[in-house]
């Protein structure tokens, strides 16, 4: 008899185009860290849907703000003010660098925002962006131009010109890109799709630098690493080094989608009406989540209990890389944004742990064919990184 997870999938397989190597299950709820397939199995969630469920599944205050503003008023365009816009604007503004918002509706979105800004913003004459090897900045073309990682441009030829990739960790050679059409340098403070690979700080501090003594402009990617995942809002808070230009989506509706680009007074005055528009960005439904998101993330003692726990879950998967050197090779990562990087052996395993704590009850992934990655809810206890730990242990161990 065929069960409702292999219904659902069946179902699914006659009509959606094949751009995902889905698994064999199919979703039906979620609470906190826990999800629940259609045949009723319960699982713990270290995905988090990609690292954007924040405050875990159907988290009550954001479920709340959902509800009430659906039943207010759902669309209008921006056209018009609406209130949860403006006050996920001033709440952006107030707890970071930035003076003026762009609302959009996802990651991609937001970077595309930057990267016009950041050509509008230079003098005639200069529209290469200059991104690292590794990065991945979105699936739009331009997204995909400028992202780092050949695979995502195949089929895809001819990419739109202006962006580079230099060398990941290798300012010299970034430098040497720089020539007189540059008008920025783009990163990620940590790369999460190609392995969970942070950036260094002083390397960081270098590019920041480099911006300032060449007239470039520095956009932040922190679609990925934004909204408390790294253990702060934002995780160009803990590096010193602030960005021209920001861009925000994943956790900010915590499952709602949005996303934001966040820069000065100055930048923002070269966008004028007709230079850029989004029909949904900033929907009245998706801003109230955020608005929530981000109150709850505010609080007080919120950030202190994600790094005492992000400590704790660093020190359990630092155990394995000691007690299966043949396996595992190092902790990457900050906050709730952790990577397990695998030996040349392990790599070869890499899917097939996926798939054993799967079937465990446990989700994860596999990150640009070099990490095992974790980006569970920020609100996963203690215990459940425990319980995580424990099979993640006997999976090991099974190899």
């Amino acid at each position: 008899m065929e069960t409702q997870n292999e219904l659902l999938k069946a179902k699914g397989d006659q009509v959606f185009v094949g751009t995902y190597a889905r698994y064999p299950v199919a979703m039906v709820k979620g609470e906190g860290t826990r999800l629940y397939d259609a045949d009723g199995r319960e699982y713990l969630d270290f995905l988090g849907g990609i690292a954007v469920a924040a405050l875990g599944h159907c988290h009550p205050r954001v479920t709340e703000a959902i509800c009430r503003q659906a039943g207010e008023l759902v669309h209008v365009s921006n056209l018009y003010y609406t209130r949860p816009q403006t006050e996920l604007a001033e709440l952006l503004v107030a707890n970071t660098f930035a003076d003026r918002v762009f609302m959009a509706n996802s990651g991609a979105e937001a970077n595309e925002a930057a990267m016009k800004l950041a050509r509008i913003a230079s003098p005639e004459g200069k529209y290469g962006i200059i991104t690292l090897e590794g990065s991945f900045h979105g699936r739009t073309l331009a997204a995909v131009a400028a992202t780092g990682q050949s695979k995502f441009h195949q089929g895809f030829e001819p990419m739109p010109e202006g962006f580079r990739h230099a060398p990941f960790g290798d300012l010299a050679a970034l430098e040497a890109m720089i020539d007189d059409t540059t008008c920025a340098i783009m990163c990620e403070p940590i790369q999460g799709e190609s392995g969970v690979r942070p950036l260094e700080v002083e390397y960081l501090k270098a590019i920041r630098a480099l911006c300032d003594a060449r007239g470039l402009l520095l956009i932040f990617d922190e679609v990925q690493t934004g909204v408390g995942r790294t253990g702060s809002l934002y995780a160009y808070q803990q590096l010193g080094v602030v960005p021209d230009i920001m861009t925000s989506a994943k956790g900010l509706g915590n499952g709602m989608p949005i996303g934001a680009m966040l820069t000065t007074e100055k930048l923002a005055a070269k966008m004028v009406p007709g230079t850029h528009a989004s029909t949904f960005g900033g929907n009245p439904v998706a801003c109230a989540a955020a608005v929530a998101t981000l109150t709850v993330m505010l609080e007080e003692s919120f950030f202190s209990a994600v790094n005492a726990n992000s400590t704790h879950f660093q020190a359990g998967l630092a155990k394995m890389v000691g007690k299966y050197p043949a396996l595992v090779t190092q902790v990457r990562g900050s906050g709730m944004m952790l990577g397990l990087v695998l030996t040349e052996t392990g790599k070869e395993h890499g899917t097939p742990i996926v798939n054993a704590l799967l079937e465990k009850g446990f989700i994860i992934n596999f990150a640009g064919g070099t990490a095992l990655r974790f980006v569970p809810p920020l609100t996963v206890t203690r215990e459940e990184i425990d319980q995580l730990l424990a099979a993640l242990d006997v999976t090991l161990a099974e190899l």
